[in-house]
């Protein structure tokens, strides 16, 4: 029988529901043995990555292999030599998350396999995408009629507001635009410019505070010079969580001062926009609702698996006048508010369900399990922040403004190249415990440790594990002669 006659269990893509519950079943038992492992895993193993990365190299797989087998590749070869994202002691860059309702969303969405770009595609899905979106609106304080898109992630987000903003307020010819920003402000802002065609160098990247922040006064004088000069300022971006040291801009002046100035005011709350959630939080990102766009991203303050990320708009309508076209072979859009096209509010044509990856956890949890995460998050940060601060000749460079900050080893009578060694010395035996995992920053030219609580699975007996590694690394440290390098 040729390949058209086959019976339809025959179908090797097409398996069983018997073989279907088999393969679940095989992957939840590694699945419940790496979660429960997870507390004494390393927090990062790095050694050896290279050689496991050439050993897992393979020609193109013409027959299949078991399944057992192929676990075993994944969870013995590949996920170990890695930093262990999923884990507790993962302090650095910014946490993600991987909830666990949102890999049985993820499950549900993969095989039921509905296209979201369009509404008449599957109504019922993109609503639930919507209803996300809303609810995300509400969180931080946009007015009703606000909308937006789910994206990958802040990178894209910061790429769509900044061409929704150039075709809302720019011609054609857009090139003397002029964008201003801090030099705290995230590197996907600076891309993002300029892969929507501007010259890097109408970028205006401004000096901050002392407490790392955008001054409104020097965005004033920037566009008030670039203006003399025939340039067109159209773009004021702001930080509500930088990941440098987790500042917060003053946003309610940055708001006004584009209003006054006729500049879209774009927010990047990719880290920090969550925290509004928190009585502590909406205070901090006060002015957070008065942005024209802002990025937000699930896949951090939602505690959601990479690649979940939003971009939130005041005014949908800007989206749609930058990023819809059309073909012959494609459905009419809606003209109802209520009926999102999210292929025509953003570079996406083809893009997975997130939507549902949101409001499942969220259905299920309700937001009060997220307020009171973030809420023990922001007391994780300034517990620790307080105690490193009583560590002899510890130095906290940035205090947390939300559940982030940034610190030294700055011995009295030291230089900041001697510093420079031994905060680097102090990071690597740190590290080397394996019980936490932490990472580094320069801020105003002075190499820096930083911290950033903000996993799902991190709680007090992990801050306290980081606290003794620092200390007693700190003392160690300290002990030794001025100018010795070590030995071990």
């Amino acid at each position: 029988m040729d390949a058209s006659e086959r019976l339809n269990g025959e179908w090797p893509l097409e398996p069983s529901p018997v073989e279907m519950r088999r393969l679940v079943e095989l992957a939840m038992e590694r699945i419940e043995r790496f979660l429960r492992e997870l507390p004494t895993q390393p927090a990062a193993q790095w050694e050896g990555g290279g050689e496991v990365a050439r050993a897992l190299q393979e020609p193109l797989p013409e027959e299949g292999a078991p399944f057992p087998q192929l676990l075993d590749r994944i969870f013995q070869e590949a996920v170990p030599h890695s930093f262990n994202t999923a884990g507790p002691g993962y302090l650095a860059f910014v946490p993600g998350g991987g909830i666990f309702p949102t890999a049985v969303a993820d499950l549900i969405g993969d095989v039921v396999n509905r296209y979201v770009g369009v509404w008449l595609a599957a109504p019922g899905m993109v609503q639930l995408e919507q209803n996300v979106i809303r609810w995300f609106c509400q969180i931080v304080g946009l007015p009703a009629g606000a909308g937006g898109v789910l994206t990958t992630g802040g990178s894209m987000a910061n790429f769509t507001a900044i061409v929704a903003a150039r075709r809302d307020r720019l011609p054609e010819d857009f090139l003397a635009g002029t964008i201003y920003t801090s030099d705290q402000v995230h590197h996907s802002v600076t891309k993002a410019a300029v892969l929507a065609g501007f010259p890097e160098e109408r970028v205006r990247v401004l000096p901050s505070d002392e407490r790392y922040r955008l001054r409104p006064a020097a965005v004033a004088a920037a566009v008030a010079e670039d203006r003399a000069a025939g340039l067109r300022p159209f773009l004021l971006v702001g930080s509500a969580g930088t990941t440098n040291s987790g500042a917060v801009d003053p946003l309610p002046e940055l708001a006004a001062l584009a209003r006054r100035e006729g500049l879209w005011f774009h927010v990047d709350a990719a880290y920090g926009g969550f925290f509004a959630l928190t009585e502590r939080g909406r205070a901090a990102l006060a002015g957070l609702g008065e942005a024209d766009s802002l990025s937000l991203d699930p896949h951090k303050g939602m505690f959601l698996p990479y690649g979940t990320g939003s971009l939130l708009v005041r005014d949908p309508a800007t989206l749609r006048r930058a990023h819809a076209t059309s073909a012959d072979y494609m459905p009419p859009y809606q003209d109802d508010p209520d009926r999102a096209d999210f292929c025509a509010l953003s570079p996406e044509l083809s893009r997975d369900n997130r939507g549902l990856r949101v409001w499942l956890p969220a259905r299920l949890l309700g937001f009060r399990a997220w307020r009171e995460a973030l809420d023990e998050k922001l007391d994780l940060a300034h517990l620790a922040a307080r105690e490193l601060g009583q560590v002899p000749g510890v130095e906290i460079l940035a205090e947390p403004v939300l559940s982030l900050f940034a610190f030294r080893l700055a011995p009295a009578g030291t230089s900041e190249e001697e510093r420079e060694r031994l905060n680097r010395e102090w990071l690597e035996r740190v590290n080397r415990r394996r019980r936490v995992y932490l990472t580094a920053t320069r801020l105003r030219g002075r190499f820096a440790l930083r911290m950033c609580v903000l996993h799902f699975r991190t709680h007090r007996e992990r801050i306290e594990m980081a606290l003794e590694d620092l200390r007693q690394e700190a003392e160690i440290l300290s002990r030794r002669p001025a100018g010795r390098q070590s030995v071990d």
